[in-house]
This record gives C-alpha cells, structure tokens and sequence, in this order.
C-alpha cells in the first residue's frame, strides 16, 4: 500500500512539475520512453541505483545519454528520484502516468460570465484548462448576470469563482469579522 502511495506521489508531482512546461504529449512520450528503455535494459535501473556511482555522474550520464530523447523536464525528476534515492520507483512512476494520463479523458466544464466571451478568449480558456486538467476540456458557457463581472468556472465539483460577486460577498464578510474599537 505504501509503494502505491509513494508512486501516486511521485507521479502527480512530476505531472504538475513538467504539463505546464512540456505539455501531455511530450510528457506521455517521455514516460512511454523510459518504462521501454527500462523494461529493454535493465542495466541502466541498476546503473541509477548503484552507490558507487555518484549523483553528479549519474546526472552527467542522463544529461549526455538522453539530451536529445528526453525533455529537460523528465531528466531532472529521474535526477530528484535519484537524490531521494526513489529511483528504485522509477519504472512503477513512468509506468502509473502511462496508464493514468494516456487514456485522454474528457472532462466537462462550465465556464459562466455576465457577458458573451470573444472567441480567441474561449480557446485560450479552453487550451488553459486542458493543461490544468491534463485531460481533453468539453467548454460550455452560460451567461450569468448575477456575477457582476469576471467569470466562475465549475470542473466537476470543483468552483473556480473569480466574480465581481464572489469578491464582494468575501469582503462583506470581512468587514462583518473587523471589530471596531
């Protein structure tokens, strides 16, 4: 149970570490990559592993070996794996972002606003929130004039409320909490 929480950890961080930077496809790419060069030679596991060699070598080796194969990204997490010496994990971290991330999942999203967006707005919204979400975004839009102004977005159960109207009932609360001496 605790190697799986390890790798659900492990994997998630480097999600949210390299998506925004190198996008789901190369980040898929990267993880298919690795899970085949491990699976196809052991060596380099026990290489990563070994204690005589030191971090900076190992470093030294992926940094020359994979520069041109493997964003800077995906080499400086087996780096960190290294360094907190979980590169034993590696395999099982390439292999769960491959199975979880791969499938391309669709998420559904309600963006709402007290006025119609402009188009090139919408898609820059949309691209955003796919690689928030790492998953493909279905946008649907609904005017809401009780906003007030700026825009709620809802994904799944989750409210992201940038509205004029969220903001003013959080200061209104505010000002109800400050104590007048």
């Amino acid at each position: 149970m605790r190697d799986k929480i390890v790798v659900t950890r492990y994997g998630e961080a480097y999600v949210a570490f390299a998506l925004p930077v190198i996008g789901m496809p190369r980040l898929i790419s990267d993880m298919h990559l690795l899970h085949g060069v491990l699976r196809e030679v052991p060596e380099l596991h026990e290489f990563l592993r070994a204690p005589e060699v030191t971090q900076a070598e190992k470093g030294a080796f992926l940094d020359k070996v994979f520069a041109e194969t493997l964003a800077a990204e995906t080499r400086d997490f087996v780096k960190y794996l290294i360094v907190k010496r979980r590169i034993d994990r590696l395999r099982e971290i390439a292999d769960y972002i491959r199975v979880v991330y791969s499938h391309g999942e669709v998420v559904d999203v309600v963006l709402k606003s007290t006025f119609p967006l402009e188009l090139g707005l919408a898609e820059r919204i949309k691209s955003a929130l796919g690689l928030r979400t790492g998953k493909n975004v279905n946008l649907y839009f609904e005017l809401d004039p009780d906003l007030l102004g700026g825009v709620q977005v809802t994904i799944g159960n989750k409210i992201i409320d940038g509205s004029v109207r969220h903001r003013l009932d959080e200061l209104k609360k505010q000002l109800l909490k400050t104590q007048v001496v």
